[in-house]
């Protein structure tokens, strides 16, 4: 694993009272990449960008949260250097883990074991897709009390923090900890797994049809309602995603490298990543 230039501490974020902190920030190249000594959960509120964790880069739109435990490194980074694209804009909730152990005595062990292994180097970081808004109106919300600072405002932060945890919880893991319709769930990850594994080949609906006995049309709602793309938008993500970590770590030619990702035309591969990146893959080596 890479180790981080810096480590933020929990010191300089949190107040001894509330033992959180929230922000809402637009995202540039000045903040390093970087580990916490605390918990944190960032939604994606606005813009498009990067968000580079541990050794992997993913493509981030509005509407993902991410959860990042104690230790995993991580940064957002916007598409460009330049205000040729809109930044992303992320709200961050901060928490101690001397915090979510107070919480957690509120909640159910499934709960109190899943925060437990966020402060204990246990657990992976991960996202959830906030398809209702639910997320986004709770961290406004926290947001709002973390600056207004008014009577009431450290119960209404603790109470809004727990209800962001559940929630999260619930999209993760289902209503009842072990999944809703657990069965499709599980389903349709080892659709997603198959599709990361074989991103390179040509992945169709219909094979991933006759893969998971789904119909096309429903193949194309949960991936919709899992994450937040269409099945065309995830496999290019996958694809770019990819190709950027080949850009950065390999000196391999970008027809190499665009034939390795499962594209046949060195056009239609430079059309697509300057689409989802906002450079062309020579310009986005250079930039590196």
């Amino acid at each position: 694993m890479k180790q981080p230039d810096n480590l933020f501490e929990k010191n300089h974020f949190l107040s001894n009272n509330s033992l959180m902190f929230v922000n809402r920030f637009t995202e540039d190249f000045n903040v390093p990449y970087h580990a916490h000594d605390f918990i944190e959960y960032c939604y994606v509120a606005e813009g498009t960008g990067f968000h580079h964790i541990e050794q992997e880069t993913f493509p981030i739109h509005k509407g993902q949260l991410y959860v990042i435990p104690i230790g995993v490194s991580h940064v957002f980074r916007p598409s460009t250097p330049g205000r040729s694209s809109k930044p992303p804009i992320v709200y961050n909730c901060l928490f101690d883990m001397q915090l979510a152990t107070l919480l957690s005595g509120l909640q159910e062990q499934p709960i109190q074991e899943h925060l437990s292994s966020l402060g204990g180097n246990t657990s992976s970081y991960f996202s959830v897709f906030d398809r209702v808004g639910e997320i986004e109106r709770i961290m406004i919300q926290l947001n709002k009390e973390m600056n207004t600072n008014a009577i009431g405002s450290q119960a209404m932060l603790h109470a809004l923090l727990s209800q962001l945890i559940v929630t999260v919880y619930r999209l993760k893991y289902g209503d009842n900890g072990r999944g809703a319709a657990e069965e499709e769930t599980t389903g349709f990850h080892q659709v997603i797994d198959y599709v990361e594994q074989n991103f390179h080949t040509t992945v169709t609906l219909d094979e991933l049809s006759r893969i998971s006995g789904w119909s096309a049309r429903h193949l194309q709602r949960l991936f919709t309602q899992h994450t937040g793309q269409s099945f065309g938008s995830f496999l290019q993500n996958v694809r770019i995603q990819r190709s950027c970590e080949m850009l950065r770590s390999t000196t391999h030619k970008v027809s190499y490298i665009a034939e390795q990702v499962g594209y046949r035309s060195i056009d239609s591969f430079n059309e697509a990543f300057k689409k989802t990146v906002g450079l062309t893959p020579t310009a986005f080596r250079k930039s590196l």
